[in-house]
């Protein structure tokens, strides 16, 4: 890079997304793009395209650099079963060290398979493609590809297919793979690139993925910066927007936020698809390692470009699998087993009559339970991944009224998702959720986490989450708070505010 011509231009050409080729450089990263076309034609190894500009060229320089990265990390606290990483994807001097806390991790835990999600940032496709020709090359030699867990991918899902141009230059994927060479050497790699990464694309991949995994030992990592180009103080506030929803183990929440131009990053993808099959697989938690931007490396904070590094895991111990008996989440309202599955029915056929134009389930002779007056929420979820969820918290109208109504707007107006649509009956979960009175709470000790669900109210401002969502989550008390002030759009500690109204309540959850 002698040619560059000042510490500013040497900075902009090596951050994320910034390929600057110039004299004494342009010719041998030609060479590399033609040498890596030949092995995709050919089905041969795919060989590296940074060594030598995004990390040594050499091997003994390259491990040194990653093994230094890596002893300036302490050792982790975090109990329990790793699921999957996020991991920055820019050069090494950059944000290397950001990288190590991630990998870190793995010095003591092992997987047979990696599966590395990357966006694409050199080729527009639909769908994502796997590179299933040959390895991957780096300085340390040849990562192996599991070939049977790609062929499995392949057959799952038509929109997973090879596509050459996809990789031949796709930095975000190689960059991850030095890292996991020295912590975890003896691994097979599944490299994925997102041609698109909507919303869409994030589910369908993760479900697939998940579907394929199953029980076996794979790892998942998502490569992504965050922001790109801001002021540093600007950078900060878009990133800490990203750092809040992996936090919160919050898929949904990122997705929307990415859409709405709330927050950057441009392997948000990536991210959202890992955290939707980290969770799928049995991941409950989400901790950010660490955080940071070119502006810390280079002191120039003008135009700075977000890294972070996160884990997504299981604490030790017997987890409840979905469809086993677990502890009951909520109270029991002594519906009987009779009056569930009819609310569970109602439910159903009102969502039904809409998307099929049948007729809406009779409510003239409901039993005196279901004539009640309570509120109640409706929960769909589809291959054990949220596809709406409405309530009414007035307890004004009758119970089996209140289902009827809120299963159709579960399903067709809840702004987070599109509306379900007829194809998608078949593959809905419906969980009905029948509220107690609300409580206003002074002692937030009074909350007990697994029996308690949550409204808090400020200003203008509200949220509520119901009382599973804390047991899915592994939450503690102060973190079911905290949760329930960003569902409300309000600061995390905005439960400790005078002027914030606590209430409890809770549910019989079926």
């Amino acid at each position: 890079m002698d040619s560059l011509q000042s510490p500013r231009k040497r900075f902009l050409a090596r951050l994320l997304c910034v390929i600057v080729l110039v004299a004494g450089t342009h010719t041998a990263v030609q060479q590399a793009a033609a040498k890596d076309d030949k092995a995709l034609t050919s089905g041969l190894i795919r060989e590296s395209t940074l060594a030598g500009s995004w990390y040594p060229a050499s091997p003994e320089e390259l491990r040194r650099k990653v093994e230094g990265f890596l002893s300036h990390v302490p050792p982790p606290d975090l109990p329990g079963q790793v699921f999957a990483l996020i991991s920055p994807h820019a050069g090494y001097d950059y944000s290397g060290q950001v990288a190590a806390y991630a990998y870190k991790l793995l010095e003591k835990q092992t997987f047979s398979t990696v599966i590395v999600i990357a966006p694409s940032h050199h080729a527009r496709f639909t769908g994502v493609s796997v590179y299933d020709r040959g390895g991957f090359r780096t300085p340390l030699g040849v990562v192996p590809l599991d070939q049977e867990l790609i062929a499995a991918l392949e057959k799952r899902e038509k929109r997973i297919r090879f596509l050459p141009e996809a990789h031949a230059r796709e930095h975000a994927l190689e960059v991850q793979l030095p890292f996991l060479q020295v912590v975890m050497p003896n691994f097979k790699l599944v490299p994925l690139v997102m041609g698109e990464q909507d919303q869409e694309t994030c589910r369908w991949l993760a479900e697939a993925i998940a579907d394929c995994i199953k029980n076996q030992p794979v790892l998942l990592i998502a490569s992504s910066d965050l922001s790109h180009f801001h002021s540093y103080h600007e950078a900060k506030r878009l990133d800490q927007v990203v750092l809040d929803r992996v936090t919160a183990f919050d898929p949904d929440g990122l997705l929307k936020g990415l859409e709405s131009g709330q927050c950057e990053a441009c392997g948000g993808g990536p991210i959202a698809a890992t955290m939707l099959a980290a969770r799928r697989l049995g991941a409950v938690k989400s901790r950010v390692l660490y955080s940071a931007n070119s502006g810390d490396v280079t002191g120039d904070r003008s135009r700075v470009v977000g890294y972070m590094a996160a884990a997504l895991w299981a604490e030790p111990g017997p987890r409840v699998q979905p469809g086993s008996e677990g502890p009951k989440v909520g109270v029991d309202l002594r519906l009987s087993t009779e009056e569930k599955a009819l609310l569970h029915r109602i439910a159903r056929e009102s969502i039904e009559s809409r998307l099929l134009n049948k007729s809406a389930p009779s409510l003239d002779s409901l039993p005196p339970a279901l004539k009640e007056e309570r509120g109640a929420f409706v929960t769909l979820n589809k291959h054990g991944q949220l596809r709406g969820c409405i309530g009414r918290l007035a307890a004004d109208r009758p119970l089996g009224e209140v289902v009827a109504e809120m299963a159709q707007a579960a399903a067709l107006q809840d702004r987070r998702f599109r509306p379900v649509t007829a194809d998608e009956l078949k593959d809905l979960e419906i969980e009905i959720s029948v509220l107690t009175p609300f409580k206003r709470i002074a002692d937030v000790n009074e909350i007990q986490v697994g029996k308690h669900g949550l409204l808090m109210r400020n200003g203008g401002s509200s949220g509520l989450l119901l009382p599973q969502v804390a047991t899915d989550q592994g939450w503690d008390r102060t973190t079911f708070l905290e949760y329930t002030c960003r569902k409300a759009g309000l600061p995390m500690d905005a439960w400790k505010d005078k002027n914030t109204e606590l209430y409890i309540f809770s549910a019989d959850v079926f």
